[in-house]
């Protein structure tokens, strides 16, 4: 795939992405002492994301996760957002952690915190991978972020475009058509 010419430079190499999910683990570790968060992981983004940060946080964890979309197979949000894949565990006094690959303007972010709090977690926090500078309608009020990145369509790590590139071990720039 490296020599596909739709890959872009290398935003966050695979090095940083590792070494700054075993810190956001530690830090999950830290907060969530004495409690086992319940991991919802918003695919199919966030689910190389989910499975390495599990892997880093020190606590019993659950899984659970949803599907929500706003993009369709386009690389420009509808702003029409709707559930694809709801939860299947009840979420009533438990501590929610939404594992989330990209934040871009932080719409599908809201709706989807409105949704579960109206479910009567204990608490829900967001960890986000990305967060796409000056693009946020409303502030994403984030607990946990692994990165801050330019405005710019990105791909890997999760990531994709039409079901592609969501294998490489790195994010990148997209430079394909529709970027």
């Amino acid at each position: 795939m490296l020599d596909d010419p739709n890959i872009g430079p290398v935003v966050v190499s695979e090095d940083k992405l590792q070494a700054r999910i075993t810190e956001l683990g530690e830090q999950i570790t830290s907060d969530y002492q004495g409690r086992a968060p319940l991991l919802v992981g918003v695919l199919k983004g966030a689910f190389v994301f989910m499975s390495d940060l599990a892997r880093a946080i020190n606590l019993p964890v659950e899984f659970d996760f949803m599907a929500v979309s706003s993009y369709g197979s386009a690389t420009k949000t509808s702003g029409v957002v709707r559930i694809v894949k709801d939860l299947d565990l009840d979420l009533t006094d438990r501590h929610v952690l939404v594992v989330e690959d990209i934040v871009d303007s932080g719409l599908t972010l809201a709706y989807l915190r409105r949704n579960l709090r109206a479910r009567g977690p204990a608490s829900v926090e967001v960890c986000a991978l990305l967060v796409k500078e000056g693009l946020q309608k409303v502030d994403p009020d984030l607990r946990y972020v692994g990165f801050r990145i330019p405005p710019e369509f990105v791909i890997g790590y999760g990531l994709d475009v039409a079901e592609r590139y969501r294998n490489l071990p790195y994010v990148c720039t997209y430079l394909g058509e529709g970027s």
